[in-house]
């Protein structure tokens, strides 16, 4: 019997960012009172599980931009432990969105490329730490983004006709209109600070810099192992929990 080859950790990045600034409206009348990243599901905070992935995965600084209830979630982190060490971004003057927050905490991310990943980002995990997966695929001369990406069909929560096409190599494109893709972006990556270069001042959204990337030939994916959860409605909650609980018996 041949001996099996022993998995060698990746040295994959040690700062990441947080997105948890969203209003939450879909998950209302949770969000009334709680922000969506300190909804529980399986006994934790959405949050949590983030910061424990990313712990797992070796990052040592995690910046986690605020603006609905902010004062909740920095109480919140202010009170976790152990590591990773917890900075947060404040957005409480203005909602940024997605692109506009990354980039008003680049200062704080360091010139290295670094993992990126929604407060709601959620799944079971297969034999593999996906965020390994990431780390091992990353390329930095060949890529700008690589985004961590679930089966459309066979995610869970999940309505919507997908994303992305993959290559072989890995290489995306857009979904084009009137069809269903094979790919869903689950809410994880890796991003490059250069994704950034040119983008606009204030608001705005990640998209624009994933179309430019992939003009460029310089957004790639990553298919993820195990099962991607979209804990997007109070609906979602209850049954990401009855497979968190499948995935355990």
């Amino acid at each position: 019997m041949s001996t099996p080859i022993p998995f060698r950790k990746p040295a994959g990045p040690k700062r990441a960012m947080i997105l948890a600034a969203g209003i939450g409206k879909r998950m209302r009348p949770v969000t009334a009172t709680v922000p969506k990243p300190l909804i529980e599901v399986a006994g934790r905070p959405l949050l949590d599980h983030a910061l424990d992935r990313l712990a797992e995965a070796g990052v040592e600084t995690v910046v986690v931009n605020v603006h609905y209830l902010a004062q909740l979630l920095e109480s919140h982190v202010k009170r976790r432990r152990p590591p990773p060490q917890i900075i947060v971004s404040d957005e409480r003057g203005q909602l940024l969105e997605t692109g506009g927050g990354v980039k008003k905490a680049l200062p704080l991310l360091g010139n290295d490329a670094f993992y990126l990943m929604n407060s709601d980002s959620f799944w079971i995990e297969g034999p593999r730490p996906n965020l390994d997966w990431l780390a091992a695929a990353w390329d930095d001369e060949r890529m700008d983004a690589l985004l961590m990406l679930a089966p459309t069909v066979s995610s869970i929560g999940y309505p919507g006709p997908g994303d992305f096409v993959m290559d072989k190599d890995g290489r995306l494109t857009r979904r084009p209109e009137r069809t269903i893709a094979p790919f869903v972006y689950s809410g994880a990556a890796i991003l490059s600070p250069r994704l950034f270069d040119g983008a606009p001042e204030g608001s705005f959204s990640l998209n624009p810099l994933f179309d430019r990337a992939i003009e460029a030939g310089r957004l790639f994916g990553v298919r993820m192992d195990g099962i991607w959860l979209h804990v997007g409605t109070p609906e979602a909650i209850r049954e990401a929990e009855i497979r968190v609980q499948e995935s355990a018996a």
